[in-house]
Formats: structure tokens, C-alpha cells, sequence
């Protein structure tokens, strides 16, 4: 039996990424480590899940050293989600974003040097965020990175440091970026899914700018069969490497405000406008052939698939969103320290 620990597990690709493995492989343990911030819940993981004697649940913080310590240690696998991850509350927020994905992330990279005798794998999820707008693309894992957010750069700062732990110390990292994640369990602050709440409430869908912007969106059920393809490939092939996760195919929020719109049968005057956010990235699409010849991944889930798949989830899950309503709105500082609502 191998024991994997997840940390961030109660968040959105987390607790989905558990679930595929828990059914996938009944020989393996799964330990959480979740400090259980707004966006992550404990109920995101299966009861079934949480009542198995191969679930164990820690409540606590990545720069709590000894308990990160104590944990990995009992591990042979480690994958890594636990972030502070919205790109709008990280222009006002920024301080936490630092404390979390850099000194965070470096509590666990310590915690795999020290007991890299026993560690498998690490697998460090980053975002494709990193790359702020294409110069290129398709957009390749060479491509430069230049974060446009507090929370792109400090994503960046973990990106790299784990690089460095890898190349300095030799501990058996992977680095992932996936594209925009969308599916079941995502926070209502993130685009889809304040879509698709507002239109279940009959309430304004409000787009940043004029919803040109354009990204790779792909379907939280194959980010976890990535995961699972890394987690099992031979180390050599993925040791020190960067993975970009992605479609290959870019869609715009318009478009998908749009679909939404169609998929509920409401007029286009539900469509609102509002104030682009700085720091916004325009361009937004994966370059997939290197996931494809050294995973043998290909996302398989179709944009308009698993924009189904997802909105009957909402649909059939209010109870689990419900008390996020007030919190699809994000307050951020603009230029001139003005505090406005997005």
C-alpha cells in the first residue's frame, strides 16, 4: 500500500483528483493536508471517501513545518495543490498569496529533501499563469515566463523553486501547469462557474472587459487523469520536467458566457459588462505534444461535454454552492487605490 499525500485536497482539483485515484487504486492511502481557506470544504471529498480507512484528514497550514514534516515523511507520493489560487483577490490580497505558494511550497520541498530516501514522486501543480500573455502559439513549456498578477508571480516563484530544489538536491520533482481548469466543486468566484450559478438564479452574467479574452479550458476529470499518468510514469522520463496541461483549443469568456446563456434559454440582456481587470492576460492556449509523447496524455473531454457535465452539477448541487453566493464577487484595489468590485 502506498500512501499519497495531497495537500490542498479539500480544494476543487484537489478533492477531484481524489476521487479518480481512490477508485482507481484500492491499494493506495490517500493523506490530506487542507487548511480549509474559502475555497476549499471538506465535503468536496466523497463521503465515501471520508468515511474509508484509507482516508486521513489533516486540518493545517503548509507553513506549519513540523506537521508538513511529519506528514510527508509517512509518504510516498506527494502531490501538491494547496495554493492561494484567484488571480482577482491577489491585487488586493497579495501579501498572502507570497506566505502561501512560495514559503508554502518551500515547507514542502524541505519536507521531500529531508525524506527523499522515501519520496517516489513530487508533484508540484503550478498554472500556465506563470507565461502571462502569449508571445507565441501555441504555447510551449520553453516559453518565457512573465506573470502579469501578485498571484502569477508568486505561482512563478514556487515554479522555480521547485525547479531549484530539483536540480540542486536531486529530489524527484515534476512541475505541472495546467490551463483553465473548469468542472464540478469549483469555486463560485472562478468564471464558469459564477456563470452558470447566475444563470440557475436568473441573475446578470457580468463579463471583465468585452469578454474577448482568450483561453485553453480544460475539464477537471482529464487534469486528473494526468496527474495519474505522471504519478505512474518512469521517473526518468518526467524527473525535473515541466508539463503544460491544456486542450490545444482556446475558447473566449464571451463565448462562454454565451453558451451558458443558450444552455438555460435566456435572453442576451442577461449579459452585463464591466470594468476589465489590469493585470488581465489575453491570450491563453496550450501547446499539448509534449504531455502527448511523454505522458501519453490527451485531454479527451470536449468544451461543450464537460461545460455540460459541469452545469448539471451546479444544477444538482445547491447545497454545496449555495453559501458561496456572496463571495462571486471578489473586492480588488485598482491603480489608484480605489476599491472596486468585480
Amino acid at each position: 500500500m502506498k500512501t499519497v499525500l495531497v495537500t490542498g485536497g479539500a480544494g476543487f482539483i484537489g478533492s477531484n483528483f481524489i476521487k479518480h485515484i481512490f477508485h482507481k487504486y484500492p491499494e493506495y492511502k490517500i493523506v490530506v493536508l487542507d487548511a480549509l481557506t474559502y475555497a476549499g470544504n471538506i465535503e468536496n471529498v466523497p463521503a465515501e471517501v471520508r468515511s474509508s480507512d484509507r482516508f486521513e484528514f489533516w486540518y493545517g497550514n503548509l507553513n506549519n513545518l513540523d506537521l508538513v514534516d511529519d506528514l510527508v515523511e509517512r509518504s510516498q507520493i506527494v502531490v501538491h495543490f494547496a495554493a492561494e489560487t484567484h488571480v482577482a483577490r491577489s491585487l488586493y490580497l497579495n501579501r498572502v498569496f507570497f506566505i502561501t505558494d512560495v514559503l508554502g511550497t518551500q515547507a514542502v520541498a524541505n519536507a521531500i529533501l529531508k525524506h527523499s530516501d522515501n519520496i517516489e514522486r513530487f508533484i508540484h501543480i503550478s498554472t500556465s499563469e506563470v507565461y502571462g500573455t502569449a508571445l507565441r502559439e501555441p504555447m510551449d513549456e520553453e516559453h518565457p515566463l512573465n506573470p502579469t498578477t501578485p498571484y502569477a508571480a508568486a505561482k512563478a516563484g514556487a515554479d522555480r523553486l521547485v525547479y531549484s530544489y530539483i536540480e540542486s538536491y536531486g529530489i524527484p520533482g515534476v512541475i505541472v501547469r495546467p490551463f483553465n481548469n473548469y468542472g464540478p466543486h469549483q469555486h463560485l468566484e472562478k468564471a464558469i462557474p459564477r456563470f452558470i450559478t447566475s444563470a440557475l438564479l436568473k441573475e446578470p452574467l457580468t463579463i471583465h472587459g468585452d469578454g474577448s479574452a482568450v483561453r485553453d479550458w480544460i475539464f477537471v476529470g482529464d487534469i486528473a487523469e494526468a496527474l495519474d499518468n505522471i504519478m505512474h510514469a518512469d521517473l526518468a522520463d518526467v524527473k525535473g520536467e515541466a508539463f503544460n496541461l491544456g486542450t490545444g483549443v482556446s475558447i473566449s469568456v464571451l463565448d462562454i458566457a454565451g453558451k451558458i446563456i443558450e444552455l438555460f434559454d435566456l435572453d442576451r440582456k442577461y449579459l452585463t459588462y464591466t470594468d476589465e481587470r489590469f493585470g488581465q492576460v489575453q491570450n491563453h492556449i496550450a501547446a499539448t505534444e509534449k504531455a502527448e509523447k511523454k505522458l501519453g496524455f490527451k485531454a479527451k473531454t470536449t468544451f461543450d461535454t464537460g461545460l455540460l457535465k459541469t452545469v448539471e452539477w451546479y444544477k444538482n448541487n445547491k447545497e454545496l454552492w449555495e453559501k458561496q453566493i456572496a463571495m462571486r464577487k471578489v473586492p480588488v484595489k485598482n491603480k489608484s487605490g480605489e476599491i472596486v468590485w468585480y
